[in-house]
């Protein structure tokens, strides 16, 4: 579990094809590895993925098949930053909001705007998707945690400040670049307790 706040911006330093896999090694400054252990958790571009190995302020780890196509690891070159977050530990500040890390999608960038200091981006998800955004909702994109500002039909507008434009990646976004997305955790299990509550008081069965 992480928080959505990113902790480093790291850079791939070598991709390598494993039988359909890929096994990549990822170099960073700030992260604290040296309290890491092989097999701990890394939100790595806002997927999280197992560290198989590490050796000083560089991890190693595997990314499957079903990850790369559906997620934006598969397009990764050497030399990419990427954003990153070690997992929650327990007595962690939760500064942002609750993330799995579970990607649910890629959503694409239609829109970019300087608004005051900041920057206002439109993004266009999958369209299975747009149910779980609401308004002053939270969303994660490349695993930064952001506050949703408004909804339309098939897109979603999003704030990032100065300090969020220099110390992720979505500083560097341009229209047309692809994210990871993940939707708010409570969203979906809302859906799931509300699809359940309806079936009982319809008369069918509990999904």
């Amino acid at each position: 579990m992480f928080t959505g706040i990113v902790q480093d911006m790291g850079r791939i330093e070598s991709r390598e094809a494993r039988g359909g896999d890929v096994r990549l090694v990822i170099g960073c400054e700030r992260l604290a590895l040296a309290r890491a252990r092989p097999g701990d958790s890394i939100c790595v571009q806002g997927c999280c993925l197992t560290a198989v190995a590490i050796e000083g302020q560089r991890f190693t780890t595997d990314v499957s098949r079903e990850t790369l196509a559906l997620t934006t690891l598969g397009a990764l070159a050497v030399g990419t930053r990427i954003n990153l977050e070690p997992a929650l530990r327990v007595g962690d500040e939760l500064g942002g909001h609750l993330v799995s890390g579970h990607v649910d999608g890629v959503a694409r960038l239609i829109a970019l705007s300087e608004d005051g200091r900041s920057r206002r981006l439109v993004f266009e998800p999958p369209a299975a998707l747009m149910r779980y955004i609401a308004r002053k909702g939270s969303v994660t994109l490349d695993g930064v945690s952001l506050t949703v500002n408004e909804v339309a039909a098939s897109s979603f507008g999003v704030n990032i400040i100065p300090h969020t434009q220099t110390v992720t990646t979505l500083g560097t976004l341009t229209p047309a670049s692809s994210v990871n997305i993940e939707v708010d955790l409570f969203a979906r299990y809302v859906e799931r307790l509300m699809s359940s509550f309806t079936a009982i008081h319809s008369g069918g069965e509990s999904i």
